[in-house]
Formats: structure tokens, C-alpha cells, sequence
């Protein structure tokens, strides 16, 4: 029976994570769930699964997951220190880490310390503070397995394969729901058309970085961190059918490429069933026959956040949070209504381009200098929206 403890337990990921403790009851137990906002649905997992430990970020709403708290016989721990403290308690064999955005740095990097098996959702970490996460797997021993799809199938690729004989990584993009639209019918897109993701049933935020490919654009960064290649050794393909999750190109000119449902929980399982494969309960179907896949390159000048990933990789430093925290902004702004579809790559670029010394500087930034760059760019994006 492995001790599972759930970061973000009432996001998507999450949520789909509990779903999988569910299918396989005789091997999972949950030891701890954390939840930022929504502390009704947390006093509903509370009550569902009775964990030891229970954390939410965001006091104010406490008071139904206290009382679910008391009635499960849960230790109640409240503030970002309680998840990070949940999150570093090393009773738990596998932690997984799916709080989204900026959010997620500190429980992520407190969780490394714990040991164990670490299940890696929360891509924004290793994209703003990638070097420091690194050294904090190195230093503690953790077992890092990347949930996101992509990465995930990246990690089943090079498993047994020497990294010399590595050409390319390979991650594959749906494209999201406006692929195939015209560039000027990108500016009049409204949020509940982006948030239609074709393929993948996924949380608002990263539905509508999918559909902007910002998505991919943090995924490419988060590739280099997590497997050790350098920028120019990812390649990007366009793959409508979202079939293939990534690919891993060879030294002799062979590709292996990982293939299946378009369903998180099964890197989820994956995660949690680390070291054994134990058997599908039927998440969703997958079939060969019949099947038809293409691959196509990304247009870049039609969605110009996969390359404002790519220059903010390039100039590192603090340029990747940059990245994520002006992106998140323009996300939420986009979402409220306030803002077009296309401001959002406006606002990323505008927010890169005005970076003041000394943050712009900084070439190994630590976390306070991580969080100052994140408070600037949040304020300076919000003052743009407000002049727009």
C-alpha cells in the first residue's frame, strides 16, 4: 500500500489523480491532500478519503474543509507554510505536485527534500527556477517522474537508452482548437471557444495555453531542465491527433515514440505505480485500426508565444519567470473578458522587453529573486492591461 500525497488535489490534475487512487484501492492509500482556493471541495475529499494530513493555501475559506477535518479525524494545516510543510513530510511515498502556476515553486522544491517519488504536474517550477529544482533532486535523492504527457513519454522513451546516442528529443503539440483558423480570426476568439480543447479535457489555464502553444513553448523549456539537453536538440511537431505524446530520434536516424489514450490518467498511474506497470482499468480506448497521424512544423508568426518561449529560454536568467508570471496574468485578464485573445502574446513580449536591471542581470538567480521578478511582472503586465 503506497502513501499518496496530492498537491493541487482539487485542480484537473488532481482531481484525476484521485480518480486513480480510486481504480486501485488495494495499492493506493491517500496521506495528504492540499488545495489552494476551494476548501468545499476539499472537505469533500476529506470526507471521501480521510487523509492524515490536509492543507489549504488560502485561510479565509477554511471553515468547511476544518469541519470535514474534524469529522474524518484529519489534521487541519492552513497557509502556503502548511502545504509547503504537507508537502515536505516524508511519511508519504509518492508526492504528487499539480498546484498550477508560479504557485507551485515552493511546495515543489519542499517536496524534493522529502525523498521518495516525486509525480512533477507542475510545470511552471522548472521552468522559472529550473536549475535550483535540479539541485535540490540531485542533493535529496528523489525520484522525479514528470506527469505532464509529454515529458512523461520522454522519460519512458530514454529508459535503458545511453543519452550519446540521443539526436533529438521530439515533444508533439495537438495544436489546440484554432490550428486551422485564419490569423486574423485569431484576434475575435472568445474564452469558452479556446477553452474547447479538441483532444485533451484539461484545468482553464493550461486549456488556454494549449490553444495560444504557450504550452508548448514551457514544455520546451522544461524538457531541457528535466532531461539535460541542450535548446537546440528539442524539436517541436504539430500532431492534431495527439496520439503520439513525444518521440525520442536516435543517433542511427531510428525514432521511438510513446503512443496511447489521450488521457492524463495514465502518466498519473504511471507516476504513482512507478517501478511496476500494473494493469489498465479502462480510462479510455485506443485503437491502431484505422488510425491516421500527422505531423506538421508549427507556425511560429501565427503563434508567436512558442517563440517568445524560446527567446526567454535563450536569455535565461530570470526571463523565464518573466515568462510564466506575465503569461498567468494575461491568461486570468483573457478569461475575465478583459483583454483579446491575441493580447495575451502582447502582453508576454511587452512584459520580456521591459525587464529592469538588476533582475535583467541576474544570470543564477535564487528563489527571493525569483519571487521579486514574479511580484514585477505581475504588476507591470496588470498596469498594461489597465492602460489598454
Amino acid at each position: 500500500m503506497r502513501r499518496v500525497t496530492i498537491l493541487g488535489s482539487t485542480g484537473s490534475v488532481g482531481e484525476q489523480a484521485l480518480q486513480v487512487v480510486r481504480a486501485h484501492p488495494e495499492r493506493l492509500k491517500v496521506h495528504g491532500l492540499a488545495a489552494g482556493r476551494n476548501g468545499v471541495r476539499l472537505a469533500e475529499q476529506l470526507r471521501e478519503f480521510s487523509p492524515r494530513v490536509a492543507a489549504l493555501h488560502h485561510q479565509d475559506n477554511a471553515a468547511d474543509a476544518e469541519n470535514a477535518a474534524t469529522e474524518a479525524g484529519t489534521e487541519m494545516i492552513t497557509g502556503q507554510d502548511g502545504v509547503c510543510r504537507l508537502a515536505a513530510d516524508s511519511t508519504a511515498d509518492v508526492v504528487i505536485s499539480a498546484i498550477s502556476g508560479f504557485a507551485g515553486l515552493r511546495p515543489t522544491l519542499a517536496a524534493c527534500r522529502a525523498g521518495g517519488i516525486l509525480g512533477l504536474a507542475n510545470k511552471e517550477s522548472v521552468v522559472c527556477a529550473g536549475a535550483l529544482l535540479m539541485d535540490e533532486v540531485k542533493a535529496s535523492g528523489v525520484t522525479l517522474v514528470p506527469v505532464d504527457s509529454e515529458h512523461n513519454a520522454l522519460y519512458q522513451c530514454l529508459l535503458g537508452e545511453s543519452r550519446a546516442e540521443v539526436a533529438q528529443l521530439i515533444l508533439t503539440a495537438s495544436g489546440g482548437p484554432f490550428w486551422d483558423l485564419e490569423p486574423g480570426e485569431l484576434h475575435s476568439v472568445t474564452p469558452r471557444e479556446a477553452l474547447d480543447h479538441p483532444r485533451w479535457d484539461m484545468g482553464d489555464k493550461i486549456s488556454i495555453d494549449s490553444a495560444t502553444l504557450m504550452n508548448k513553448g514551457l514544455e520546451l523549456i522544461e524538457a531541457h531542465w528535466l532531461f539535460g539537453f541542450p535548446l537546440d536538440k528539442i524539436e517541436i511537431v504539430v500532431h492534431p491527433q495527439s496520439a503520439v505524446h513525444s518521440m525520442v530520434r536516435f543517433s542511427d536516424g531510428s525514432i521511438k515514440a510513446h503512443a496511447g489514450p489521450t488521457d492524463m490518467r495514465y502518466p498519473v498511474q504511471y507516476a504513482l505505480s512507478f517501478g511496476e506497470r500494473w494493469e489498465d482499468p479502462g480510462y479510455a480506448g485506443f485503437s491502431l485500426a484505422g488510425a491516421e497521424w500527422r505531423f506538421e512544423a508549427p507556425d511560429e508568426e501565427r503563434f508567436p508565444c512558442l517563440s517568445l518561449a524560446r527567446q526567454a529560454a535563450d536569455q535565461g536568467g530570470l526571463y523565464p519567470t518573466v515568462l510564466v508570471s506575465a503569461d498567468e496574468v494575461a491568461v486570468e485578464a483573457f478569461l475575465c473578458g478583459h483583454i483579446g485573445f491575441m493580447d495575451i502574446p502582447h502582453l508576454v513580449q511587452n512584459a520580456l522587453e521591459h525587464l529592469p536591471p538588476p533582475y535583467s542581470r541576474a544570470k543564477e538567480p535564487g528563489l527571493d529573486d525569483i519571487a521579486g521578478v514574479d511580484e514585477w511582472a505581475r504588476d507591470h503586465v496588470q498596469r498594461v492591461i489597465m492602460e489598454m
